[in-house]
């Protein structure tokens, strides 16, 4: 038997409210201690050209390896390294947005701050099986909205580093240097980006996620597999599937690089994107 209209009205609000106790205790960290860094005086801030990422390459360099994938529990497990990740942050939030900096030094901090601040969103929640666990739709705590950092007089969520800056700044190549925390994701380099040398590093890490055959692959007929990510920031790439392709062509393995160059254009499916957590950890158990 159908209900009336005010005993549908209050079964839709009872469940609503049961939604709402539910997630409380699920998304118990959405509060005030999801705000990492920290408001220095405006005396004290810096250009970001002046920011220093070496504390960030070492914390790297000692929990990520050659393949982007995080050893999360010995991080977890070893507060020096925790507190030394927090004061990185802190270190990003000292900078000046709005003071003069290179390009390279903007795209090497936007960067650096998008995966840093990933880490300690993960390490917040870890053990976890994937990013997605945290990213609530509709009630509760999303570690995209959620989690902030301060730098100069703003809070910066991963959304708005994405998408409000990074992708601002016009090159691409951030889609293959920013780190989601998922195997489908460009590998975490195992160091900061830095200035000096970002071009070789955006270079090398665009060129190593196109030979990942997880994330793209050709076959002899000339079909091409590729990335959910280039569908998802279609415009970022090109106007049409045709410009897509090329733009990514220089970056391609060099047999199919050949192959698209040969027929001006080809046939393209989009790969499955794997949302599992980049965990050294559970690679290495499932290895057992």
């Amino acid at each position: 038997m159908l209900l009336g209209r005010r005993s549908w009205a209050g079964a839709i609000q009872l469940e609503l409210a049961l939604l709402l106790v539910g997630a409380s205790g699920a998304c118990s960290q959405a509060s005030d201690d999801a705000v990492l860094g920290r408001t220095w005086p405006a005396a004290q801030r810096v250009s970001i050209d002046r920011v220093d990422h070496s504390a960030y390459t070492a914390l790297l360099g000692r929990y990520v390896d050659q393949s982007g994938m995080v050893d999360y529990a010995t991080w977890k497990a070893t507060a020096a390294d925790i507190r030394a990740l927090d004061a990185y942050l802190e270190t990003l939030s000292r900078a000046n947005p709005d003071a003069s900096a290179s390009r390279e030094g903007q795209l090497a901090f936007w960067i650096n701050a998008y995966n840093a601040v990933t880490l300690r969103g993960i390490l917040r929640e870890y053990p976890t099986s994937s990013i997605r666990n945290h990213t609530a739709k509709v009630v509760g705590y999303n570690i995209w909205d959620d989690l902030l950092l301060h730098v100069g007089d703003g809070r910066y969520s991963l959304n708005q580093i994405e998408h409000d800056v990074l992708r601002k700044m016009g090159d691409w190549r951030i889609h293959f240097a920013i780190n989601c925390a998922s195997i489908g994701c460009p590998r975490l380099l195992a160091e900061a980006y830095v200035p000096q040398k970002l071009e070789q590093q955006l270079v090398a890490n665009t060129q190593q996620f196109f030979s990942d055959p997880r994330k793209f692959r050709h076959d002899p007929a000339g079909r091409l597999y590729i990335t959910q990510i280039i569908k998802w920031f279609a415009e970022d790439f090109g106007a049409t599937p045709a410009e897509r392709l090329r733009t990514i062509a220089p970056y391609l393995p060099t047999e199919a690089a050949r192959q698209l160059a040969a027929s001006g254009s080809a046939q393209f499916s989009y790969l499955d994107y794997d949302w599992g957590l980049n965990d050294r950890s559970a690679q290495r158990a499932a290895r057992r």
